[in-house]
């Protein structure tokens, strides 16, 4: 069992920044591949980041690719994701997610249907 709890949500303007934080705990978090997805109103929930169990690999979204940088510190069972540049349409709820699954030392997922346990999510909302 994985209890993921997700803060660091709020309003912000367009051009800003916020880091959201993962808290992971129950099992072993270091051994598993984490990943963000947001979804807004009306919308699928689609995938942001992804990051494998120690770092070393990372991987985003199109839409997010070099504004957001996703991280994680074991020690700490956090997984984090920095949002820079923020724009109107990254308004959304945003997700942490754990992938039990394991398919070599740098596996992420970027299907939601692999991730096996999610956090309630905390609101981003980017004002124009």
């Amino acid at each position: 069992q994985v209890q993921l709890v997700e803060s660091g949500g709020g309003l912000v303007q367009a051009g800003g920044s916020l880091r959201l934080s993962c808290a992971a705990s129950g099992r072993t978090f270091a051994s598993h591949a984490m990943g963000w997805f947001r979804q807004a109103p009306g919308k699928e929930r689609e995938w942001v980041a992804g990051i494998n169990w120690n770092g070393g690999n990372t991987g985003y979204a199109n839409a997010v690719k070099g504004r957001f940088t996703i991280s994680r510190d074991n020690a700490k069972n956090t997984v984090y994701l920095q949002m820079n540049s923020l724009k109107p349409e990254d308004t959304a709820r945003y997700y942490c997610a754990a992938d039990l699954s394991y398919n070599g030392p740098y596996y992420y997922s970027t299907e939601r249907d692999d991730y096996d346990y999610w956090g309630q999510g905390t609101q981003v909302t980017v004002s124009p």
